[in-house]
């Protein structure tokens, strides 16, 4: 069982979650779309299930860490995966890709970063780069703040402490939710204090935050070009030939930046919207998105794929 985190609790708690995603995913009909716990991961692989759905076809997407949403598709429980984020989770994924269950395919969104981020005061303050962090280990409490155990930017930080990589070997990790490193950040925000954390984007974030990207990334941390990233899709092998024309559609997926910042900035402001919710109406006001989605994509029974989606659409 892979599992990054060597604590025995966290390695029977994923063996868990395999074990229930392999009984809840196990019916042979279902294209199982595996996705983690982000905002954006989330809009987009709602929004991929809601389309097969609304084509005559049935479509689940399980929410896992990604450790074991690569677990599932290397053992055939899971079958696509949109939020491949590379560089930073090249540790993760290229074992899979190298040993060939899992396929990287088209990259579904670029221009995205993902690496260590903090307020502007602080980068005005004189934390800019990498390299500075160490210098204001009290000013930081010696802490590192990351999102969810498993987490591939978590791991990067934790063997940047390890491996004393920038002087960090005295840092401390601080794992949590998304949401709840978001808060973390937002209380430091509000009383001055400084704190250095895993920041992306596309995300709200950067729209109601007053933060900043660190320099100095290297090519064994987020990347050597400050965490700009691609993020791009994956499915299980033999999927493909199992399902040509939902991976005809899975292909055809595209999600550009200014798409997924409108869409999470939407549902910070209502907090009643869900994922689906917020992304539904993004696309009826971007019905060019969509149909490019569904070039050359017929429904389940062989019908043209964009009457039956704007059929579907008009009663959301």
């Amino acid at each position: 069982m892979y599992c990054v985190r060597k604590t025995p609790l966290v390695a029977c708690l994923v063996l868990v979650m395999v074990c229930m995603f392999s009984m809840a995913a196990y019916a042979r009909d279902t294209i199982r779309f595996a996705s983690v716990s982000w905002t954006g991961v989330t809009v987009k692989t709602e929004l991929a299930v809601s389309v097969l759905k609304s084509l005559g076809y049935q479509a689940e997407n399980y929410m896992l860490s990604v450790p074991v949403v690569y677990k599932s598709m290397d053992t055939g429980e899971a079958d696509v995966f949109l939020g491949n984020w590379m560089p930073s989770m090249k540790t993760i994924a290229e074992t899979y890709f190298d040993k060939g269950t899992v396929v990287k395919s088209i990259a579904n969104m670029e221009g995205a970063q993902y690496t260590l981020a903090a307020p502007k005061y602080v980068i005005e303050g004189g934390l800019k780069d990498f390299s500075d962090i160490a210098k204001y280990a009290d000013k930081l409490g010696n802490k590192l703040y990351g999102i969810e155990e498993g987490n591939d930017g978590n791991e990067i930080i934790q063997a940047m402490i390890d491996k004393n990589m920038f002087g960090l070997g005295s840092f401390e990790l601080v794992p949590s939710s998304e949401a709840g490193m978001l808060g973390q950040v937002q209380d430091k925000i509000r009383t001055g204090e400084w704190i250095v954390f895993l920041g992306w984007t596309p995300h709200y974030m950067n729209e109601i935050m007053d933060i900043g990207y660190l320099t100095g990334s290297t090519d064994d941390t987020f990347g050597g070009n400050d965490g700009l990233a691609t993020v791009y899709t994956n499915y299980r092998k033999g999927f493909e030939k199992e399902e040509p024309n939902v991976m005809a559609f899975v292909k055809n997926l595209r999600f550009p930046l200014a798409m997924m910042n409108q869409i999470m900035t939407k549902m910070h402001k209502d907090s009643n919207l869900t994922p689906l919710k917020a992304g539904l109406s993004w696309v009826k006001a971007h019905p060019e998105v969509y149909k490019a989605w569904l070039a050359g994509v017929t429904t389940k029974d062989g019908k043209p794929a964009l009457p039956a989606w704007e059929a579907w659409l008009k009663k959301q």
